[in-house]
């Protein structure tokens, strides 16, 4: 089957599928939205004014093939172990492919710490997924959804603290000015998307130690 006529057929069964899980009361809407079936299918009908995007390949060897190929990007590491190549005296070298040159292999050592910096960089936060088809993280998406998260984690309760506030607060972060090695103060935390909608001034304070 074409690839086209594939995102066609699978559009109308899947909105098929949510109209009759909507008839049968298996869906359930938040708020104001519930029990109206007019938002509802004023919902769906913009769904079939684009086409739908499908990915169809060759079919794999069998089902063992299938779960080799998903293991790599749902329970990959952030590094194999045949890339390490010694751990001793508090040392960690291991390979890495070097793209700027042509992909060539290349030997690296770093600390036992540095090494576990590294490799913690690469583990998700809570509520993160490694496969991003699908969800306020995909690409088609992301621009729209992203906003509206940020919105509504803002919009949520704040916590308060019981402890009262001291005018000896510990620093807000424990970073280190490379140039005085005074304790760097956080002034403010800006999201990817204010980033990138306007330049940002750069604010840092000293506090020398």
């Amino acid at each position: 089957m074409p690839v086209k006529v594939l995102g066609r057929v699978f559009r109308g069964k899947f909105v098929s599928g949510l109209k009759r899980a909507f008839r049968q009361g298996e869906l359930v809407f938040p708020g104001g939205l519930a029990g109206k079936g007019e938002a509802f299918h004023a919902f769906l009908r913009p769904l079939f004014r684009q086409d739908w995007v499908v990915y169809a390949k060759r079919p794999f060897g069998g089902p063992e093939y299938v779960l080799h190929y998903l293991a790599r990007y749902t329970h990959r590491v952030a590094i194999s172990n045949h890339r390490l190549l010694s751990v001793a005296d508090g040392k960690v070298s291991f390979r890495w492919k070097d793209y700027a040159h042509g992909g060539k292999q290349r030997k690296m050592t770093v600390t036992a710490e540095e090494f576990l910096r590294r490799f913690l960089l690469h583990l998700l936060p809570r509520g993160f997924v490694r496969i991003r088809f699908s969800g306020f993280l995909a690409n088609r998406r992301r621009k729209q959804l992203l906003p509206l998260c940020n919105q509504l984690l803002r919009g949520g309760p704040q916590p308060t603290s019981e402890t009262p506030a001291s005018s000896e607060a510990k620093p807000a972060c424990g970073w280190l000015c490379p140039c005085c090695g005074g304790t760097m103060v956080l002034i403010e935390k800006l999201t990817a998307q204010q980033i990138h909608r306007r330049p940002v001034e750069r604010k840092s304070v000293v506090a020398s130690p």
